[in-house]
């Protein structure tokens, strides 16, 4: 057993501080299903999207619930022509980079050009009735283009079965519909919070730099060219044919790079010019089909096409979009789109920025681009058969250099070295790897991470800050000192069957630690746990603080606890069937409370045990 300590240590180990104590009570009464109601509001409701309901007439809850089912009735309520004109500018625009990259997206996800188009046409329609935001820019875009084509061509060619090719990359738009309005429609949009910034930057960075390495083969004028998607296969078969590179094609195809990039730069830096940008991809290929026709370049060793026939700027505009809504219009919009020829459409975010920079004001705008696209095939299609390949390569690589974001993996590198690790996973998983992988890798790392901070909690030493009440950690705040006799510990984390063993033998250890560092007669009489940042506590995490209380007890410690949130109070309070649990002398609202109170109490106990002994000394 512990030695007892004598009354004069007693006296110097603990100062005097006279303070309000304050009590700990129960949070009021709510009955089981109540607590599960709130509980499931919380986990899927978080943004009360019933609450513009509240108080209303009937007449006017129907109207609201129609304007909430379809957002495009609030809009052309209010639609005037000064709207429309704004919108006839940036659908035109929209067009103008719409079409050349529905033509290249579609050849890069290894489609029919024409299935492009299409997805640039009637998906927008259907999102302008069932989306909300006002910004984006709808169609295919280069990732999931990608990711779609390397999949289906591992299980069927495109080149020796095209139509059930096709057929599959239609039925996955569907069922990818169908999971995306299925989390919509069930609040279930979180689970995509899995997918970190980390992981995003460096699974884009890694599909921009293959799909860049990729497009080499239309670049160099490859006929014969590996179909993985893996940097390495990618580079042997560029220099394994060597033989089939086209000075023409190449020069062509650096020409038109050059331009492309150089609009780019032109636009990225002077965000007014954005018309360079958005205009070049349409311009480049009128007139690299121009000169094609022209010089007969298909004789010259250059392949041609042989065609058949937002939340970034809801922010940028103060208003707020519903995430799981517009999944369920996205899901939507690829359903009704797979049934119209359409594969997997979604928000490209170097539309939205063009729709955005061209002064569009409503979702009408996507209405225009997919009149003028339609316009495209119905009258213009003939007109694509001799776009060479080239120029679409070119395109691709421009527009995917965009998803190599540096300064943003700067910031991550100086941010958090772990997401930095995750990033890197990402990228080469990515290009060394397959998509698949590289962003499955990133995404197991990221669950490791989640999985370690919660079986390995933070628990930190807490000191006071001098002449003050205020506690904080030893190791941030230097001028901060221990409190002799007290060990206060701060739990910042819910506890839970996951981490009950480690926090059971962390908080033992920070004891031997402490014990170690006491110097004479002076021992350690309180635990102090601050249980602020404790949001929730299992079955198991009750049993923790019972089993320590135990062990506490037989050192001659005991434990108090500061500030236990309203949940986690109840389920101790329940637990403690003996009522010697949660006694209320060792409950306190704060730390500084606590240390007062307790140091009082030890103090008055010394000195009746002074009193004691000196009456014993006198009668003897």
């Amino acid at each position: 057993m512990m030695e007892e300590p004598s009354s004069s240590n007693m006296k110097s180990d603990f100062v005097e501080v006279n303070m309000e104590v304050h009590q700990v009570v129960s949070p009021p009464y709510m009955s089981t299903l109540q607590k599960l109601m709130t509980k499931l509001k919380e986990t899927f409701f978080p943004d009360d999207p019933l609450r513009q309901f509240k108080g209303q007439p009937l007449n006017r809850r129907l109207i609201l619930g129609a304007q909430y089912i379809f957002p495009i009735l609030p809009c052309l309520s209010n639609y005037n022509f000064s709207l429309f004109k704004s919108d006839l500018i940036a659908g035109l625009t929209l067009a103008s980079l719409a079409i050349p990259q529905g033509i290249s997206y579609a050849k890069l996800a290894s489609l029919p050009p024409i299935v492009g188009l299409y997805s640039s046409f009637v998906p927008p329609l259907v999102y302008v009735v069932l989306g909300s935001s006002r910004d984006i820019g709808l169609g295919p875009v280069s990732v999931t283009s990608l990711v779609l084509g390397s999949m289906l061509s591992d299980e069927v060619s495109p080149l020796t079965e095209p139509h059930l090719f096709l057929q599959l990359a239609l039925t996955s738009t569907f069922f990818a519909g169908v999971f995306q309005a299925a989390l919509g429609f069930l609040r279930l949009g979180f689970i995509i919070d899995f997918l970190s910034k980390a992981t995003l930057i460096g699974f884009m960075a890694g599909t921009g730099v293959i799909v860049s390495f990729q497009q080499l083969k239309n670049i160099l004028g490859i006929i014969h060219f590996t179909k993985q998607t893996a940097l390495v296969p990618v580079l042997r078969s560029i220099f394994h044919n060597r033989d089939e590179w086209s000075w023409q094609t190449i020069v062509m195809g650096v020409c038109f790079l050059v331009l492309l990039l150089l609009a780019r730069h032109i636009s990225m830096r002077r965000p007014r010019l954005f018309w360079v940008s958005a205009g070049a991809p349409l311009l480049s290929v009128i007139v690299s089909t121009v000169l094609v026709f022209g010089i007969k370049g298909q004789n010259h060793g250059i392949s041609v096409e042989a065609i058949a026939v937002g939340r970034t700027f809801a922010t940028l505009k103060n208003y707020k979009l519903d995430g799981n809504k517009e999944m369920i219009a996205l899901g939507c919009m690829n359903m009704v789109g797979s049934t119209t020829s359409c594969y997997v459409t979604t928000g490209a975010f170097s539309r939205s920025a063009v729709n955005h920079n061209a002064g569009g004001k409503t979702i009408m705008s996507n209405v225009v681009m997919s009149m003028a696209v339609m316009v495209t095939l119905l009258f213009l299609m003939p007109l694509f058969h001799y776009t060479p390949n080239v120029v679409l390569g070119a395109i691709i690589i421009t527009a995917v250099i965009g998803l190599i974001d540096i300064p943003a993996a700067c910031v991550i590198w100086k941010i958090d070295k772990f997401d930095f690790v995750v990033m890197m996973v990402a990228f080469f998983g990515v290009i060394f790897y397959s998509v698949q992988i590289g962003l499955a890798m990133a995404v197991c790392l990221s669950i490791l991470r989640v999985l370690m901070q919660v079986t390995r909690p933070k628990t930190v030493l807490l000191g006071n800050i001098p002449e003050s009440n205020i506690y904080r950690d030893l190791h941030h705040y230097e001028e901060a000192t221990r409190v002799p006799g007290f060990l206060i510990l701060g739990i910042e984390a819910p506890i839970n069957f996951a981490n009950i063993t480690y926090l059971h033998d962390r908080i033992l250890r920070w004891m031997d630690e402490e014990e170690d560092t006491m110097t004479g007669n002076s021992h350690l009489r309180f635990v102090v746990l601050e249980m602020s940042a404790v949001s929730s506590i299992d079955t198991s995490g009750v049993t923790l603080f019972k089993e320590l209380k135990g062990t506490l007890k037989l050192k001659g410690i005991e434990l108090v606890m500061v500030n236990p949130l309203a949940a986690v109070f109840e389920k101790l309070k329940r637990a403690d069937a003996t009522k010697d649990f949660i006694q209320p002398d060792h409950l306190f609202l704060t730390v500084g409370e606590a240390v007062a109170s307790l140091s009082s109490a030890m103090k008055d106990q010394s000195s009746t045990r002074e009193e004691e002994e000196h009456g014993i000394v006198t009668e003897s």
